[in-house]
């Protein structure tokens, strides 16, 4: 029988109030049909992510012009995750090959960041992308943590995920890899909704009314 791999959360709904200064997510996991070799050798390895909304993200440079910095350049990417948290066995690179992480999109290093419109200039499309990555994980929007994940027994896992407190609300998606001897397996998901309450809905309710 194939190796099975189901998943659930301390919670489904995050709530955000005027005091929120963060919280941790707890996922867990179970292994059926494990192969009893590849657990005693530590074959298995699993990937934990939440990502957030996803909405366009503009990146601009600054130079100095006249002694005065300003905006000269910019870039915008379509459609890439506000908030984006990680937890695996060990470091993903180790567990698979980069080309193959870029395929799925796991990793703040492996995340398709395509730009918008003509870009002529292969290094500034570069530049710009390190820049995102430099400054989401400077906000602590973006984060991760290479040993998350831990196995509490031969086949079920607890992996931890930290909500930084300027995450976004909004529909969540957890995800959880099953990778064996390096490969991809399965992937499970399910929703995680972040809300505002109290004083922080009625200033969001007053902005957009």
């Amino acid at each position: 029988a194939r190796e099975g791999l189901e998943i659930g959360t301390s919670t489904n709904e995050i709530a955000i109030a005027s005091d929120f200064r963060g919280a941790d997510l707890t996922v867990f996991g179970a292994l059926t049909n494990a192969d009893q070799l590849f657990l005693a050798i530590g074959h298995y390895d699993i990937i934990v992510t939440l990502e957030g909304p996803r909405d366009y993200a503009t990146v601009r440079r600054k130079e100095r012009v006249l002694g005065i910095w300003i905006n000269t350049h910019s870039m915008t990417f379509e459609q890439v995750p506000e908030s984006y948290s990680l937890a695996s066995t060990r470091e993903i690179d180790v567990i698979n090959e980069g080309a193959s992480l870029n395929s799925i999109g796991v990793g703040i290093g492996h995340l398709a960041l395509n730009p918008t419109g003509y870009v002529g200039n292969a290094v500034d499309l570069s530049d710009f992308r390190d820049a995102y990555r430099r400054l989401k994980l400077a906000s602590g929007l973006y984060q991760r943590d290479t040993s998350g994940v831990r196995f509490v027994s031969s086949s079920l896992f607890r992996a931890s995920l930290r909500l930084p407190a300027n995450i976004p609300d909004g529909v969540h998606t957890v995800r959880a890899y099953l990778f064996k001897g390096g490969e991809l397996l399965l992937e499970q998901e399910l929703p995680l909704r972040v809300v505002k309450t109290g004083l922080e809905q009625a200033i969001t309710d007053a902005a957009h009314n």
